[in-house]
């Protein structure tokens, strides 16, 4: 006979006192829709304390970020099309390597217009380049934007590596004497590339 561990005993105890029992609700639920997802996620993502860039193609977004941050730092990305990049977030020997890096880009799968928040895959060998710059820059696809979070979750992928993020604007935090802090935990400005 096999002796019941701690935790099945109790859970046991709490099944015994189950008088009622309900089915499971309708999850079937309607999400906000909105008429142009594209208009409502630049408008989300600037309240979010994002700024909207938007460019062409996005072989120019080397110039995009020239304009945006004139006489910037070190830039670390492993984007083909950020020619610019001082570091590339694959080939440096650890995430300390990414210490002192100014802007950091990085690729969205895609937004979400409902909140502003971006899925980012992590596509680097250290992801650490996502946290550790003082102004991070995500490249979007236009036509890669959904209305909400229940389109969002049919979307999400992992790469092997096994990470990914949902970034929503700069970091920022007012949980200390009710001051708001930008930059507390991670990037001090979030910049949104759309092509």
């Amino acid at each position: 006979m096999k002796t019941q561990t701690a935790k099945e005993k109790i859970l046991e105890r709490i099944r015994a006192k189950v008088r009622e029992r309900y089915n499971m609700p309708d999850l079937d639920i309607v999400a906000l829709a909105y008429p142009d997802p594209l208009a409502e996620f630049k408008d989300t993502s600037r309240r979010m304390g994002c700024d909207i860039i938007e460019i062409d193609r996005l072989g120019d977004i080397d110039e995009a970020l020239e304009n945006k941050f004139p006489g910037h730092g070190k830039i670390a990305s492993n984007l083909k099309d950020v020619r610019s990049a001082d570091l590339n977030p694959d080939t440096v020997p650890d995430a300390q390597a990414l210490d002192g890096v100014d802007i950091g880009v990085v690729a969205a799968s895609f937004g979400v217009a409902e909140n502003g928040c971006m899925w980012i895959p992590q596509t680097m060998k250290e992801r650490d380049v996502c946290f550790i710059c003082e102004n991070l820059v995500v490249t979007l696809s236009k036509k890669d934007v959904v209305s909400n979070m229940h389109q969002a979750a049919k979307r999400l992928t992992f790469t092997p590596y096994g990470y990914s993020c949902f970034i929503a604007g700069p970091s920022k935090t007012a949980d200390i004497a009710q001051v708001l802090v930008t930059g507390a935990q991670a990037a001090r400005t979030c910049t949104v590339v759309l092509y």
